[in-house]
């Protein structure tokens, strides 16, 4: 857990940047928790019980990458010991403590580690609810254990209701390890009324749909990363030597890799769903079979070589912390995310003049000024016709193309706030077609800066323009 929270609180604030998808957790969580109901009704209420969280870490703490982040590095570290406690029970602390280790380090895991988003939890809880399944199975298990199960599995499902692919993975340790049937009659009921639970935001959920609309359809070539991932996991599970009836670290750690993976291949076959973000709890199981195939390595060589045997788990370590390193190195840059609103509030408030219009397209990149209202202060949003804490979205509600067209030609200076040209998509509503047909028809570009995946550009009205 320290070597995690080490690597978590390394490089925490990323040189001060901010990318779109915690944008819309920064913006979000500054809002009443009035506001924050109200824009769960049309988007995002998937998030919803993780902007509530986040929203009283904002209150008590204010808003800063550090309270941003903080709680997915916290969580990530609890995760990374629940993986070496599951890891010690299973087969001993040799294997425990290189696949908590190894968790850290993963490169998925890494991403995550420092995301003011909900992955991170997700994978507490999983690491939570697994640990008290390797519990039950070894020990007599009382009320309190399936209570505490019920209600984590329920935690996950609200912070992700696709982390109830769990329950699946679950399922298949308690068929391999051949549990007993009073195991089984508790884990359905805990299982079930967890699930229940979540039902009523699945059903909701269903209507915001337009969400997840961009995911890409399942292709062979999105198969490769998992099948990578199931393959050395498949080489620890071997090296474990399971046998079927009885708790190992196979049983536990290759369903938790391998099920939510395939569900979530499955489910994207019917809707595309399919993105690493949502099994990142998966990733606790392919650790535990990672310290399980060094426990092996151990464990032959001790015999034959007792101080040679020492040194392997260190000596790991120490390689694949430096193999890894530019990986390391690359995930606290500004550059390892999409865009950075941050970056762009900067250019903004150094171009702007006092009086001027500002633009954005798309209109979600008004996420700059949700994050950074005082960057823009002084710039008239003239396309705005509802602010996003009262239409209750992320973006704002926009006049129609008319009216902005209006409004444009009534102006001398413009800024437009949009993507980068080479991460930019082709213009996509009537609104921001009217934009950009006026702004290069009657406005002479003057000024243009582009960082890190945002570009604002001044715009001077032409002096023959009428």
């Amino acid at each position: 857990m320290a070597w995690t929270l080490a690597l978590g609180l390394w490089g925490l604030s990323r040189q001060g940047s901010v990318w779109r998808d915690e944008a819309a957790t920064w913006q979000v969580a500054q809002r009443s928790t009035a506001e924050i109901w109200h824009m769960l009704g049309n988007v995002d209420v998937v998030h919803g019980c993780y902007y509530l969280l986040m929203h009283a870490l904002f209150e008590c703490f204010g808003p800063s990458t550090t309270t941003l982040r903080l709680p997915s590095v916290l969580a990530t570290g609890v995760a990374a010991a629940c993986v070496a406690f599951i890891g010690h029970r299973l087969a001993g602390v040799w294997a425990g403590l290189p696949g908590g280790m190894a968790f850290g380090l993963l490169p998925g895991v890494q991403f995550y580690l420092q995301e003011g988003r909900p992955y991170a939890l997700v994978a507490a809880g999983a690491g939570i609810s697994t640990s008290l399944v390797v519990t039950v199975l070894q020990s007599r298990a009382r009320t309190l254990h399936w209570a505490a199960y019920s209600s984590t599995v329920l935690l996950m499902g609200l912070l992700n209701w696709l982390s109830l692919l769990i329950l699946p993975a679950h399922l298949a340790t308690l068929l391999w390890t051949r549990a007993g049937r009073k195991i089984w009659t508790r884990w359905t009921t805990a299982s079930a009324a967890a699930t229940a639970c979540v039902l009523p935001l699945v059903l909701f959920s269903r209507d915001q749909s337009a969400q997840v609309s961009w995911i890409p359809p399942m292709s062979w070539h999105m198969l490769i990363g998992p099948g990578v991932l199931l393959a050395i996991g498949g080489v620890g599970a071997l090296l474990d030597r399971p046998r079927a009836g009885r708790p190992s670290a196979a049983a536990v750690g290759l369903p938790l890799l391998a099920v939510p993976h395939i569900g979530l291949i499955s489910l994207s076959l019917i809707q595309p769903l399919f993105l690493d973000r949502y099994l990142l709890y998966s990733m606790l199981g392919l650790a535990l079979l990672i310290g399980t195939t060094i426990s092996s390595a151990i464990q032959a060589a001790r015999p034959r070589l007792p101080r040679a045997s020492k040194w392997i788990f260190p000596v790991v370590v120490v390689a694949a912390t430096m193999a890894l390193l530019p990986q390391l190195l690359i995930k606290r840059s500004p550059a390892s995310r999409v865009d950075d609103v941050l970056a762009i509030a900067a250019d903004v408030r150094r171009m702007k003049t006092i009086g001027s219009a500002v633009l954005f397209i798309p209109s979600a990149r008004r996420d700059t000024k949700s994050v950074s209202p005082k960057a823009f202060s002084g710039l008239r949003d003239i396309a705005l016709v509802e602010s996003p804490e009262k239409s209750g979205t992320l973006k704002g509600r926009e006049a129609s193309p008319d009216h902005i067209r209006a409004a444009m030609l009534a102006q001398q200076r413009i800024l437009l706030v949009t993507d980068a040209t080479q991460v930019a998509r082709p213009v996509a509503t009537e609104r921001d077609r009217a934009k950009i047909f006026v702004l290069n028809k009657h406005f002479t570009l003057v000024a243009d800066e582009q960082v890190r995946g945002r570009r604002v550009t001044v715009y001077q009205r032409l002096a023959t323009a009428h």
